[in-house]
């Protein structure tokens, strides 16, 4: 069988970053609506809108990745199966 491609890992760095990025920017819409010139009901509404958005994007991200992974071994499993086939066939063998 041929060798099994790396997994490629995300550095400390970037997840970092990542995080550093989400912070800041849900700190940020959450003081811009506190600070919002607008009513209470107003204000409370986005503050959900927000949230469900958030928890929309965490959802939509791990579907994703979880269909790139089904469909990463599935195709481990065919080429695995293509190289057992390769590997059995006898060219000089007589029909």
């Amino acid at each position: 069988m041929s060798d099994t491609p790396v997994r490629q890992q995300s550095t400390a760095a970037f997840y970092g970053q990542a995080v550093a990025s989400f912070s800041v920017a849900l700190a940020a819409t959450g003081i811009g609506i506190l600070r919002l010139e607008a009513s209470a009901w107003v204000r409370g509404f986005l503050g959900i809108a927000v949230l469900y958005l958030v928890t929309s994007a965490f959802t939509l991200a791990k579907v994703i990745r979880d269909r790139q992974e089904a469909g990463q071994l599935v195709s481990r499993v065919d080429q695995a199966r293509l190289e057992k086939l390769l590997a059995e066939h006898d060219p000089f063998d007589k029909v």
